[in-house]
């Protein structure tokens, strides 16, 4: 089994989360658009509340504040437009339905299992012809942020990693990405 890998082009990953709104499924684009977003573990994703991001007066927090299951450190993420974007179409669309934000017909909250179908039938709808899953959105966070000149020990710090090793590999830095330092570093 391959290691996740990002989706690396920018007009991938807006014909992806396009792939949901052009069929109506406002809750799995809201859905990539928080995992795209916040760089968080799908597990920790799906079991996020309406209320982890609305105030009591249904005014959106600055903050998502949780617990990581995995690693039991406390996260602080910034609620960004692109998210505020995705609740808003959703709750416009559908409602706010049950406890979590991403409820399931049956109760309670979606599965991992779910998550994973609906982002690799995302991946698959939208034409992408390699193996897309939910590690692959939060490796796509990291790799956007790189190329953007986020520097990797913050973004190591955002992933709550360990080590740096890890970090690194999360990045999935190509040949192509290195010969862009030395086209561009011409001292």
């Amino acid at each position: 089994m391959s290691a996740a890998q990002p989706i690396s082009k920018y007009a991938d990953v807006k014909r992806f989360k396009e792939y949901f709104l052009k069929k109506g499924e406002y809750r799995n684009y809201m859905l990539v658009t928080v995992c795209l977003n916040t760089a968080l573990r799908i597990y920790d994703v799906i079991n996020l509340k309406w209320s982890d991001i609305f105030t009591e007066k249904d005014r959106f927090k600055k903050y998502i504040e949780l617990k990581e299951k995995k690693t039991g450190k406390i996260n602080r993420i910034y609620i960004n437009d692109e998210i505020k974007k995705a609740v808003r179409l959703y709750v416009k669309e559908e409602g706010k339905k049950g406890e979590y934000l991403f409820a399931s017909r049956k109760g309670g909250h979606i599965t991992r299992v779910c998550a994973f179908d609906i982002i690799a039938k995302g991946g698959k709808g939208a034409g992408l012809n390699y193996k897309i899953s939910c590690h692959s959105l939060r490796k796509t966070f990291g790799y956007h942020a790189w190329r953007k000149g986020v520097p990797p020990a913050l973004l190591m710090k955002i992933y709550n990693h360990s080590s740096f090793e890890i970090t690194k590999r999360y990045l999935c830095i190509e040949q192509e990405d290195k010969d862009n330092v030395y086209k561009a570093l011409a001292l």
